[in-house]
């Protein structure tokens, strides 16, 4: 077996893998909310931490540089 064709195989049994376990998620009630609950924890700390660093970097580069300090 070639290694483009080993890729290829273990690529389809990982999709294979991940739509068996989406299907028990889905059709079994405890687990999908479950899911549905680590989903909203998930996504209520991952967004409010990614806009917390896109307005600091925002701020960084939107800050003028400093002017040379003149000796007199």
């Amino acid at each position: 077996m070639t290694g483009a064709a080993a890729r290829t195989t273990a690529n389809l049994v990982l999709v294979a893998a991940g739509v068996a376990a989406a299907y028990v998620v889905y059709t079994t009630p405890p687990l999908r909310r479950l899911a549905t609950r680590a989903t909203r924890m998930w996504l209520g700390a991952s967004i409010p931490a990614y806009l917390m660093q896109e307005a600091l970097r925002a701020w960084n580069e939107s800050a003028t540089p400093r002017s040379p300090i003149i000796h007199t």
